[in-house]
């Protein structure tokens, strides 16, 4: 058997070596949103030399510069716009691992169902109320949650790691929706901005704003609803260079580069900041929240169960926003005999094991 070549044997054990780690891929899609050294590390609980140095041997293991930095600004270089889709498959990928290690499907006796939500949704008296009534009626349904961002949650059901989601309307084209309740929508504004000693504004007074842009993974429905664009005298929106996927992120820009962004009126509750100012909008449509999930799964076993008590407590009507929700009527777990109690105790804004549920 021929000896290998001189070094050869060296440069085979360091493969590998030099490829990026999955955390830094994820601070690189922290920065791409904030487009901000200083709030993309506090994101990531790290300093900001941390993150610098983990950006740079980023860039020297890709071998390519991911953003153009200068004194006053941060911006992603066109390759690295072209890059993040690509990064984002490699850390659902990495997450769809650990999720799969660390949660069996042979987990439990009955079905498993898998629920997405944002934390804005978890908070939600809608949510807690669909799930309390779920687990009360279905005690062998096996629930699992996974606290996704805005741009995970579609990815996520797209490629089979959830089978459910709960999120704020319209849908992404392929998914059915089943509505929950309606809110109106507020408009987010820096504190600073001349506009927010207003009370109450129209959109004419928004129109030389730009609305904060989201993660091109966002699709265009979703966009063109969340930024009413274009706006009913026929104008387009102009957008800002960001790439958001999380709610504190848009807010973030809001603050500091003088962008809006039109949110569910929860958000003033859910997302109190000094530096941020939220308002209602004449003639700004309400929105709606719900539960999505593939239409081709309609028929699986969890998804049946989940539309049916969606259905029936919507039918009832569900409390917007997250006051604590009553407990369940009795329509809704007559067939759950002495459950109701527990139904009662879990719909509340208690823990969330109290909801029977785990979390990936």
């Amino acid at each position: 058997m021929a000896e290998p070549a001189p070094g050869r044997w060296e440069a085979t054990a360091m493969v590998g070596v030099d490829d990026p780690a999955v955390h830094q891929l994820r601070s690189l899609l922290t920065l791409a949103e904030e487009l901000h050294f200083g709030r993309a590390a506090a994101r990531l609980y790290l300093t900001q030399p941390a993150l610098s140095q983990q950006i740079r041997t980023l860039e020297r293991r890709l071998g390519v510069q991911l953003f153009t930095r200068t004194s006053r600004r941060v911006t992603l270089t066109p390759l690295g716009h072209a890059l993040l889709p690509l990064v984002r498959n490699v850390v659902d990928a990495a997450d769809e691992l650990r999720d799969a290690a660390r949660h069996s499907p042979d987990d439990g006796d009955g079905p498993t169902l898998r629920l997405g939500l944002t934390d804005c949704a978890a908070a939600l008296a809608a949510t807690r109320r669909v799930i309390a009534t779920l687990t009360t009626l279905h005690p062998g349904l096996n629930v699992d949650f996974h606290v996704l961002d805005l741009v995970e949650q579609t990815t996520a059901l797209a490629i089979g790691k959830i089978d459910a989601a709960f999120v704020y309307l319209p849908a992404p084209e392929g998914f059915h929706a089943e509505p929950l309740t309606t809110e109106p929508r507020v408009v987010c504004v820096a504190a600073s901005d001349p506009l927010a000693r207003q009370p109450v504004l129209r959109l004419a007074d928004l129109a030389d704003r730009p609305m904060v842009g989201l993660a091109p993974e966002v699709s265009p429905s979703e966009r063109s609803f969340w930024a009413m664009d274009p706006r009913p005298d026929g104008t387009r929106v102009r957008y800002t260079g960001h790439q958001v996927t999380r709610v504190e992120s848009l807010l973030s820009a809001v603050s500091f580069d003088g962008a809006t962004a039109f949110l569910p009126a929860v958000a003033a509750e859910l997302f109190p900041r000094p530096d941020v100012r939220y308002r209602p909008v004449e003639g700004l449509v309400p929105c709606d929240f719900g539960v999505v999930w593939p239409a081709d799964d309609q028929e699986k076993p969890g998804i049946a169960l989940l539309q049916e008590v969606c259905c029936r407590l919507r039918d009832q009507g569900l409390p917007a926003g997250t006051m604590p929700a009553p407990a369940a009527p009795p329509a809704a777990v007559e067939s759950a005999g002495d459950e109701s109690a527990a139904a009662e105790s879990a719909a509340g804004t208690g823990p969330a094991g109290g909801l029977g549920v785990s979390f990936g």
